[in-house]
């Protein structure tokens, strides 16, 4: 298939694009500059030349393909709830392309969104209309486009990692050398799944291949690992200490993680593993903090 990729040079889908290509998809890649196309080039892949504001060019690139995986989303998380609206826009541009046709249009969310309640890991077959996390507008967007006869098919994104970047703890890392704390809320016993960057972009091709029209699906190679454990590696690694935080004392120190940092994210990856026979291979998240560079060069690249 020829696959329209968003996010085609990003942490992830610049991960994907060799595993559609060993599977013998061609890729149509989203390139916002001169600078990415050629890095598209280098990669295999052909550049379709737009951006995540500019529906049109979204809704071009969708008509050109056989299928859309869109993974670009603007992480730029002060402003989030515009972002989420954002990519709202961006998925319902994608599908008005793919109307009337058995195409389908892989979108993003957090695992998050399938929340089955307090202490209970988020699982695939709950998609909870009520939940506070704002990235909600990816699935309601998708939703829409399913009743509308859309193939839409749902990835849903724990903390994604390597050595270089680690989901929203890239960002506590950041905080906390500016800090000089690296800051848990409570007592850290709640938990944040996780799952390796490479795994991740085998998971997409997978659904691509073999998913099946409304179904969602958890990247999510660990279920959960303590917020107290994330800081200590990360406080080690910083040569800082890893303090416990109130919730009225987190803003202070994590800034707009804050509204993050204390929620307790289980999740389970059970049915997708099942149903796609996905079988995460990567490094660990504990194993990834201990192995980077922490100097602060290299966390702020």
């Amino acid at each position: 298939m020829r696959v329209f990729l968003t996010g085609a040079t990003g942490f992830i889908g610049s991960r994907i694009i060799p595993e559609l290509l060993a599977a013998g998809h061609q890729v149509l890649g989203l390139a916002r500059s001169n600078a990415s196309a050629r890095s598209l080039a280098a990669a295999g892949a052909e550049a379709h030349r737009g951006a995540l504001e500019d529906l049109a060019s979204l809704r071009a690139g969708a008509e050109q393909a056989d299928a859309v995986i869109h993974t670009a989303f603007d992480h730029e998380f002060t402003n989030f709830l515009a972002n989420c609206e954002k990519d709202r826009r961006a998925i319902t541009a994608l599908g008005a392309a793919l109307q009337g046709s058995a195409r389908p249009l892989l979108i993003t969310s957090g695992t998050g969104i399938g929340d089955a309640g307090p202490g209970q890991p988020a699982v695939e077959t709950i998609f909870n209309p009520d939940h506070p996390n704002p990235r909600i507008a990816s699935e309601q967007a998708g939703n829409a486009l399913l009743e509308a006869g859309v193939d839409v098919r749902v990835v849903r994104l724990p903390q994604v990692h390597d050595t270089r970047r680690q989901g929203l703890i890239t960002p506590l890392i950041e905080m906390s050398r500016e800090k000089g704390i690296v800051g848990y809320v409570g007592d850290g016993a709640n938990r944040w799944p996780a799952a390796h960057v490479l795994d991740v972009a085998k998971l997409y091709t997978l659904v691509l291949d073999h998913g099946h029209k409304g179904d969602r699906y958890h990247a999510v190679a660990e279920g959960g690992i303590t917020a107290r454990a994330i800081a200590e590696v990360v406080a080690t690694g910083l040569g800082l200490p890893a303090v416990s935080l109130s919730a009225a004392e987190a803003p202070k120190y994590l800034g707009w993680l804050a509204m993050f940092a204390g929620l307790d994210m289980p999740a389970s990856s059970d049915r997708t593993r099942a149903q796609l026979g996905w079988t995460p291979t990567g490094p660990d998240l504990i194993a990834d903090l201990k192995a980077m560079d922490y100097s602060p060069t290299v966390g702020a690249a």
